[in-house]
């Protein structure tokens, strides 16, 4: 059973428009604060996204005005529209959660991410976006 899957990532030019998905199979979205983290060519992990329980929203500075996260509660899957690509949006894209709000939604910014799929009592198998300019 995979507890975190995500889907939509691919390959596309620069100025289009990708969305991505995050299904999650063990708990709800209803009451937990969920998240997207990419991984820079660094091998860090950069906080992407964050969609709160009572749809408060984040948003790194670099994808303000072209990202938007939501989430569909009656599907438990939570979303990342992406528009206006960049060659700098590539990266593999991962969603995970802050259960129970154990972090009390305060989210690291960046980390490696070996260090966040242990942070993180669920963290997905990525997605890769690809950017070409």
């Amino acid at each position: 059973q995979v507890d975190l899957l995500e889907s939509g990532g691919g390959s596309v030019q620069a100025g289009g428009s990708l969305r991505l998905s995050c299904v999650a199979s063990v708990f709800t979205l209803m009451t937990n604060c969920m998240g997207w983290y990419r991984q820079t060519p660094g091998n860090e992990c950069e906080l992407v996204s964050t969609i709160e329980s009572d749809g408060s929203t984040y948003y790194a500075d670099s994808v303000k005005g072209r990202f938007t996260i939501s989430q569909d509660t009656t599907k438990n899957t939570m979303f990342l529209q992406m528009n206006s690509l960049e060659a700098e949006d590539t990266a593999v894209y991962y969603c995970t959660v802050d259960l129970d709000r154990k972090y009390g939604g305060g989210w690291v910014t960046t980390m490696p991410c070996l260090a966040g799929s242990r942070r993180f009592d669920y963290w997905g198998q990525g997605t890769q976006v690809t950017v070409s300019s």
